[in-house]
């Protein structure tokens, strides 16, 4: 069974800087992680090979600083990585970027494709689905649990606002996944090692035989008006008292400012 899982470095929430001509994250200088919601699609795949077998493949679109997210990944126990890094690709939102990641999976091939079920860069949770739809798979998101994986099949449980749902899916299906569904092991010694010796693959925009007219700014068909960092606020009022106490002080605050 082939798995590949879709991850994406981003910068550490707390050193975000944005470009103010361009309305883009500034990533040069700043601390950059795998995202925290792929860790435990990383995991997710691991947990699939150790009782199903098969082989997990990382996946991310990026510059070449990339290389660092998907060196964590091997160092975590996946088998293989590759990393799409073309010029061409800079800029895209996130239907340019499902369709990048499509293109690659079609030529890697996958059974189960995971993803975490969003970034927290951009907090669309967008991509993994538009990759499916690409590929023209199924797709489930937001999965809690994986029941059942293997023999043309997989048994899910997906989160939902009262409870969860349980769903069957043929393969292959893409996924994506909640903090709730695990807990990522930590990297050994031995897999940090073989990690910094590892060749990763490297593919650009004619590797995976994509348009051109799909890729980047040129692909993408939503622009970014403005984007700005909320400013820090200084008026808050802590509420001091009993829980009866603190209840009145805050309905007198909101019909003061005419919330009631």
């Amino acid at each position: 069974m082939n798995m590949v899982v879709c991850i994406k470095q981003v910068p550490d929430t707390a050193e975000v800087r944005i470009n103010p001509e361009t309305n883009t994250l500034i990533r040069d200088g700043v601390p950059s992680i795998i995202n925290p919601y792929d860790v435990h699609a990383i995991e997710a795949a691991l947990q699939i090979r150790e009782k199903a077998g098969g082989k997990v493949t990382a996946l991310t679109m990026g510059p070449p600083q990339a290389e660092v997210a998907l060196r964590e990944a091997l160092s975590m126990g996946v088998d293989d990585a590759a990393l799409l890094t073309d010029r061409a690709f800079a800029g895209s939102d996130t239907w340019a970027t499902a369709y990048t990641l499509s293109k690659a999976i079609q030529l890697l091939g996958a059974d189960i494709i995971l993803c975490g079920k969003q970034a927290i860069d951009g907090d669309t949770a967008q991509v993994g689905p538009e990759i499916a739809e690409f590929l023209d798979i199924p797709h489930i998101s937001y999965i809690r649990k994986i029941d059942e994986a293997g023999g043309g099949r997989i048994v899910v449980q997906r989160l939902m606002d009262d409870g969860f749902d349980v769903i069957e899916s043929s393969l292959p299906v893409l996924l994506t996944v909640v903090r709730e569904l695990n807990v990522p092991r930590l990297p050994s010694l031995k897999g940090k090692m073989a990690a910094k010796k590892a060749m990763i693959r490297k593919l650009t925009a004619a590797d995976i035989g994509a348009e051109e007219s799909s890729l980047g700014l040129r692909g993408s068909p939503t622009q970014v008006k403005n984007i700005f960092a909320p400013e820090s606020r200084k008026d808050r009022k802590m509420l001091e008292g009993t829980i009866e106490e603190k209840v009145e002080a805050l309905v007198r605050e909101l019909v003061g400012l005419k919330c009631l």
